[in-house]
């Protein structure tokens, strides 16, 4: 086999890693985390003059907490964040194995139409889209206050003009190992209220007086940004997090509005799972 890989176990040092808001905190909360690392790369026929696939991964997943059951809740949560829900009563390491064999057997499906495109194309270059590759790591952002903020972050290509991209935040109520959504910390019908200033923060990232600017350089109709349900909680506000083409084109990328919790606090309930961080 010219399968190459490298697989390893390291026990987490530190409660905290960095997420791209900059979101900092030195982790408060009584939970710990170990992480698993893979790196793959399988070339089509097992010839290594082929293209290849490049899959590489870091998964990191609580592992220590004073409450036990709580932990295998919140375990389960991060596997099927970050795997997907059908992986969530596998253990951390049975669903990492399993989603990269998955993974690289979905690959090999390809082998079928490379040949015939080899033998078609007589000598000449291969077309780029059989080389795929997939690179996902989850970070913990906010780790105190009974709260945990981590993001989940896919990067992969699997053929087309370009790759792909996304990030996913989750929130999970240590207290409880709930997640923590926005029914759960915003007052009713706080959508219409919050969706004006999602789009303000927007054009003041973009410099832009009026907001519907935006769509002069590549947003989409800024009358349907919306809270979107994707976000992160830290000790001084609320970041939102808006994938390629959600609300504009590609070449924007990821867009991210930090609300700080003082100018919304009039759209937050008192009795919220993270009432304690803002009242």
């Amino acid at each position: 086999m010219k399968t190459q890989t490298i697989i390893f176990f390291a026990v987490a040092s530190l409660l905290f890693y960095g997420c791209k808001t900059g979101v900092k905190n030195a982790g408060k909360n009584d939970i710990s985390f170990d992480s698993i690392q893979v790196e793959k790369v399988y070339h089509l026929l097992d010839n290594p003059e082929n293209p290849n696939c490049n899959f590489q991964l870091k998964f990191i997943f609580p592992v220590k907490m004073g409450d036990k059951n709580l932990l295998t809740k919140i375990q389960k949560q991060f596997v099927s964040d970050y795997f997907g829900d059908e992986y969530g009563e596998l253990s951390p390491e049975e669903a990492t194995a399993k989603y990269t064999e998955e993974y690289l057997n979905s690959y090999k499906e390809l082998e079928d139409d490379f040949n015939l495109e080899t033998q078609r194309s007589e000598g000449k270059q291969i077309p780029s889209w059989f080389s795929y590759y997939e690179m996902s790591e989850n970070e913990i952002c906010y780790n105190s206050n009974q709260i945990l903020s981590y993001s989940v972050n896919f990067n992969n290509y699997t053929g087309g003009a370009h790759g792909a991209h996304s990030t996913r935040y989750h929130v999970i109520d240590l207290r409880t190992g709930n997640k923590i959504t926005e029914d759960a910390i915003f007052v009713e019908d706080y959508q219409d209220q919050l969706a004006p200033i999602l789009v303000d923060k927007i054009a003041e990232l973009n410099n832009v007086q009026d907001a519907k600017e935006l769509e002069n350089i590549g947003f989409f109709s800024v009358d349907e940004i919306y809270p979107n349900g994707n976000f992160l909680i830290d000790d001084t506000g609320i970041t939102y997090a808006f994938n390629e083409y959600e609300i504009a084109a590609y070449v924007l990328g990821l867009i991210e509005v930090r609300i700080p919790f003082k100018e919304i606090e009039y759209l937050l309930r008192k009795d919220s799972p993270i009432s304690h961080l803002i009242f």
